[in-house]
């Protein structure tokens, strides 16, 4: 999977100018390759600029993207969003888990990119923080392995 940054200079033009959408797309391991050697070639010769402008995470296939990104999960990701809590401790309460569980499920949000945890809660406490207004999903599942040569069976 890779993660590509927002560039500062540029917005999507589908948005407004404070809001910010994270992509997750799940499909072809060749494309998500391809994307991430262009974003690599693109980040050497200092040309992020001319990126889409989006903030992508892309996982390689729907197994990938189900152990990554679970229910309990998800439902973490939404209630730090509308509630902004002030510590991973305040989050647990939020969804009404174990510290330790939801400490173990920022960490993986934090490394893909989803969210940040930002020093300055109380008493020191690491903030988780979602810099996105929106998640878009995008998911290729294809149904069979064949490349259309086969008309599909019929009920």
């Amino acid at each position: 999977m890779a993660i590509r940054p927002v560039p500062t200079d540029r917005i999507p033009t589908d948005a407004t100018p404070d809001m910010t959408t994270l992509h997750i797309t799940v499909g072809d391991r060749e494309q998500l390759r391809e994307d991430a050697l262009q974003f690599v070639r693109a980040a050497e010769t200092d040309d992020i600029a001319e990126q889409d402008g989006k903030a992508t995470l892309q996982f390689g296939t729907y197994d990938d993207f189900v152990d990554s990104l679970t229910p309990l999960r998800l439902e973490l990701v939404r209630a730090i969003a509308e509630h902004a809590p002030e510590s991973m401790r305040a989050a647990a309460r939020l969804v009404d888990r174990d510290v330790s569980d939801v400490h173990s499920d920022l960490k993986r949000l934090e490394t893909l990119g989803i969210l940040e945890l930002e020093e300055g809660g109380p008493g020191g406490a690491m903030q988780p923080v979602v810099p996105f207004d929106r998640i878009e999903m995008h998911i290729d599942y294809p149904l069979d392995d064949v490349d259309g040569d086969e008309a599909p069976a019929s009920a």
